[in-house]
């Protein structure tokens, strides 16, 4: 699976045999990085070995205290994954599924294909991949948060209360909860004047439009849940949009953050 290659980058073997364009990222170097951090997945820290038998099913169950950094992961029904997980925001585990950077090299005018395996750096800037997401996000009940910073360094956020994406023969649809955090809520209520509405939408791509405009909004941006198109805009390269934080597209950089509500003990 994934053998296109994102825009300057790198295929990786995983875990599982499958390979995953991963960018610059030297999947040898980050499990030895990782290795460093084996004991904090371990409930016995004496033992790294059973560290390595089974992974973390997302960054929520990391053990409290634990540094934000790379770390593999594993879903239900998934193979294992390298991820980047946030443990600073509010001291939870925190699944970084996207990150993007303003000036980032990469276009986010992906196929398909590449946008449902994943690419781009799990240091810099990437995308985990819609099929990961789709079984990250069934095998509990996730929240999400979506962060932007402006060109002043301000930080802003929505939170919602429940974040799945549903299967690739139904679309790679987005379904979010109830709305919380700062603004307007841009995702899950319809606005008229900017794109419609991205909440039930299914994931667009350039080689696959499903959205509601008349064209592909994904030839112009990036792969996303476009309606008419957007109301925000995450996946693009020199364009990050969220009205009234950056209503120009010029946010200096965005990351999605998925923690699961009730990680087991």
């Amino acid at each position: 699976p994934g053998q296109r290659q994102g825009s300057g980058s790198t295929m990786a073997q995983g875990l599982s045999g499958n390979y995953w364009p991963l960018g610059a990222l030297d999947f040898c170097s980050e499990l030895a990085d990782w290795g460093a951090r084996a004991l904090l997945l371990s409930p016995h820290p004496a033992s790294a070995t059973h560290a390595v038998a089974g992974f973390p099913a997302d960054c929520s169950h990391l053990r409290k205290n634990s540094p934000s950094g790379v770390y593999v992961i594993q879903p239900a029904k998934a193979p294992p994954r390298v991820v980047w997980c946030d443990m600073d925001t509010e001291g939870k585990g925190w699944t970084v599924v996207q990150r993007n950077s303003h000036d980032t090299e990469i276009t986010w005018k992906e196929s398909w294909t590449t946008y449902k395996y994943g690419f781009g750096n799990v240091r810099a800037d990437y995308w985990l991949g819609t099929e990961y997401l789709h079984l990250l996000t069934q095998q509990n009940t996730y929240k999400v948060r979506f962060v932007v910073q402006n060109k002043a360094n301000v930080t802003h956020y929505a939170e919602y209360d429940i974040f799945s994406v549903e299967s690739e023969a139904s679309g790679y649809p987005l379904r979010l909860g109830r709305f919380s955090g700062e603004g307007e809520d841009y995702l899950t209520t319809f606005h008229t004047k900017n794109g419609g509405i991205h909440d039930n939408m299914k994931f667009t791509t350039h080689d696959r439009d499903q959205d509601q405009a008349r064209g592909n909004c994904a030839n112009s941006y990036g792969g996303w849940w476009y309606d008419n198109c957007h109301n925000i805009l995450l996946n693009a390269k020199n364009y990050i949009l969220w009205p009234g934080f950056c209503k120009s597209g010029d946010c200096i950089s965005s990351f999605i953050l998925s923690w699961d509500i009730l990680p087991c003990p």
